[in-house]
């Protein structure tokens, strides 16, 4: 290969990139990002960004010079919107009229918002947080508002409700299933959550029926539930989920799951000469079990873009990097290592009215994951031996007076 293009330029598009130099490759390579912003750290737009903690300037992930001295040719505010094949040699099409040419193709085309499918939801202060454009947005708007309702409760919208409640605004987060992150945490952890953001102010009703959004002269004011009941509201942050941008794979002909591509374990799409990387990818699990999963973090983005890249310089090395993630809520930091998919029990280590315990998961007798709130010791004990294929016995790992990592067994 002489000529590697790189669709998407987030975490794993830029990955994909130094770990090509790093590699030894030699030939062009090229970035193409729908944004306009050079490659950034996505996480902070909830945090730090929004509250003015940090600015756009210090989210990059490399300063220019960085791309000039590796002659990685980044290409921002550009959407490739075909691609054809002649052979082993493709053409990438771009919005402006530009035609790429390439003979390695690596798609990081990583996801966007769910949106939300009812009257009202494109309403003047209704507004998603994905990219930096989003952040802004919200920024722009966030001194100014006194009353949020954040609907969804994941990551980025617990994120954002303890911010807002950090700041002194009456949040409120409806979230339609019963529980907090059901599809990633235990019901223990879902409580713990749900309890300790009411304990700082924000209001969180779960089973939230939402019928539509209302407002007056084109400018969102409340959120009416079921019953008609109206949730006032200067903003509205939808935090529902993402989907993956799957339209080049499918125009493609990729094997590919509700928009996800699917890979293997190297990374390689169902075309030769074709790998993936990031949240828009459905991967085998990296631990094994045959199962396969979309993984939304910057952890997943790197690793798996390096293993693209290998891919790309004709080296085959499986991914089986142990999956972390974290989320910092105000002043709660939840880390989680492992996936917890499929587990059949659990044990709790400390008490979660001090907040700061762990959830170790179990399946079958062994840990396949771990879940922390300010237990740093825990996380990097849990996190170390699901790397090196070790578990904990779940009959020792109750009693939170002994090291987790002193009961660590092969």
């Amino acid at each position: 290969m002489r000529d590697i293009l790189i669709v998407g330029a987030g975490q794993a598009g830029l990955q994909t990139a130094v770990s090509l130099r790093e590699g030894g490759f030699d030939g062009t390579v090229t970035i193409v990002g729908a944004e306009a912003y050079t490659p950034y750290q996505r996480p902070p737009l909830s945090k730090a960004f929004l509250h003015g903690e940090s600015d756009v300037e210090s989210l990059e992930l490399r300063a220019q010079d960085f791309y000039d001295e590796n002659r990685i040719d980044l290409i921002c505010g550009e959407t490739v919107t075909s691609i054809e094949f002649d052979g082993a040699v493709g053409h990438a099409h771009t919005a402006s009229g530009r035609i790429l040419a390439f003979d390695g193709l690596a798609l990081t085309t990583g996801s966007e918002p769910r949106k939300l499918p009812i009257e009202g939801a494109d309403l003047e202060g209704v507004l998603y947080l994905r990219d930096i454009s989003d952040a802004i947005e919200l920024k722009r708007r966030w001194d100014a508002a006194t009353t949020v309702v954040v609907i969804g409760g994941g990551f980025i919208g617990l994120e954002v409700a303890a911010g807002a409640t950090r700041d002194g605004k009456k949040v409120t987060v409806l979230e339609a299933l019963d529980r907090l992150i059901a599809r990633a945490v235990s019901p223990e952890m879902s409580e713990f959550l749900r309890a300790a953001h009411e304990r700082r102010g924000t209001s969180v009703r779960l089973g939230a029926r939402i019928t539509r959004l209302v407002g007056e002269g084109g400018r969102v004011t409340g959120v009416e539930l079921e019953g008609g009941e109206v949730v006032p509201a200067d903003v509205v942050m939808v935090g529902i989920g993402v989907v993956p941008r799957g339209d080049l794979a499918a125009q493609l002909g990729l094997e590919s799951i509700n928009g996800a591509v699917v890979v293997d374990e190297f990374a390689q799409t169902s075309r030769p000469g074709v790998v993936a990387a990031g949240d828009s990818v459905l991967l085998p699990h990296p631990l094994g079990g045959g199962m396969q999963v979309r993984l939304e973090s910057v952890q997943n983005a790197v690793d798996q873009a390096k293993i693209a890249a290998s891919t790309l310089l004709g080296e085959l090395v499986a991914y089986d990097a142990v999956p972390w993630f974290w989320s910092d809520q105000a002043d709660l930091k939840l880390q989680i290592a492992g996936l917890s998919t499929g587990y059949d029990s659990t044990v709790l280590r400390g008490d979660p009215d001090s907040e700061h315990f762990s959830i170790l998961y179990y399946r079958d007798g062994r840990l396949i994951a771990i879940d922390t709130v300010n237990n740093v010791h825990d996380y990097l004990a849990g996190k170390k031996a699901l790397s090196q294929g070790q578990t904990v016995p779940p009959d020792a790992a109750a009693d939170a007076s002994v090291a987790l990592k002193t009961l660590v067994v092969a």
